[in-house]
């Protein structure tokens, strides 16, 4: 038996050899390397055969708290830590490495390479994450957008053939050039639009975290580990459920899971 076999052994039950076979031959683009170490470590132990990676940005000390990296890591880049963490998880998963912010003339060739992109929303300027997700739509390559949403975490599945877009989503114009518009302002708003279903805590935070942040870096609001390997854990099962070809929810709507929301709920009586 293999390594990939071995690795695979106990999703039995839980995951088809079919969709099994086809995570093993999945290539996914991780664009976005600090929450989104979490996917893509959590994708990896289910299975996946090839990720492509792409961040500018090295480990800091305060990214300890909830990105998959350690204490050895800090200074390096993000790509390079984690490309070694996956392989000392799976030495046989393909790992290509991109130290470089992504840009409308890098993402057309990243996309096109991927059968799935994986975007963390925060991690770029606006122009950055809306040559993304223009460059998928052209490619029609399916994408799920993901966030840490304090104690829990939101996706947003684009299929290859949804009629929505991320410009859409954030009221952008369908085409052109973005460099006059605001990232603060168009997530806030969606923000606005997400409150009355929200922690109010998340609310707050978030707020306060856009009132001092500048446009084209990253969102210093606060984030918990339990909130970011949400991200992980709800992604990862959104993207096997489709391989799959089991029912989930697209854009524009968001899936929300909250683990406050989870904890206060009646619960099972075992009683």
């Amino acid at each position: 038996m293999n390594h990939f076999d071995q690795l695979a052994l106990r999703n039995a039950g839980y995951v088809s050899p079919e969709t099994q076979e086809k995570l093993r031959e999945l290539t996914i683009l991780v664009a976005g390397c600090g929450i989104g170490s979490t996917f893509a470590e959590t994708i990896a132990r289910a299975g996946c055969g090839k990720l492509i990676l792409i961040d500018g940005d090295t480990v800091s000390p305060h990214n300890l708290n909830r990105q998959n990296f350690e204490d050895g890591d800090v200074g390096e880049l993000k790509v390079k830590a984690l490309a070694r963490r996956l392989r000392a998880i799976n030495p046989e998963l393909a790992v290509d490495v991109h130290a470089a912010n992504l840009t409308s003339d890098n993402a057309p060739e990243l996309v096109t390479s991927a059968d799935v992109v994986f975007d963390t929303i925060d991690f770029l300027d606006l122009a950055g994450i809306v040559a993304l997700h223009d460059a998928a739509k052209a490619a029609r390559k399916p994408v799920i957008t993901a966030l840490a949403v304090g104690w829990g975490a939101g996706c947003v599945y684009f299929p290859e053939d949804s009629d929505w877009s991320f410009r859409r989503l954030f009221g952008l114009p369908e085409t052109g050039l973005v460099s006059n518009e605001s990232y603060v302002e168009r997530f806030g708003g969606v923000v606005a639009r997400l409150a009355e279903h929200l922690d109010p805590k998340v609310v707050e935070v978030v707020g306060k975290a856009l009132t001092v942040m500048e446009d084209g870096t990253p969102c210093p609001a606060s984030q918990v580990s339990p909130g970011a390997a949400s991200v992980g854990a709800l992604a990862a099962t959104l993207l096997i459920r489709v391989l799959a070809g089991e029912p989930v929810t697209e854009a524009p709507h968001m899936v929300v899971v909250d683990m406050n929301t989870a904890l206060t709920a009646p619960g099972i009586d075992l009683s």
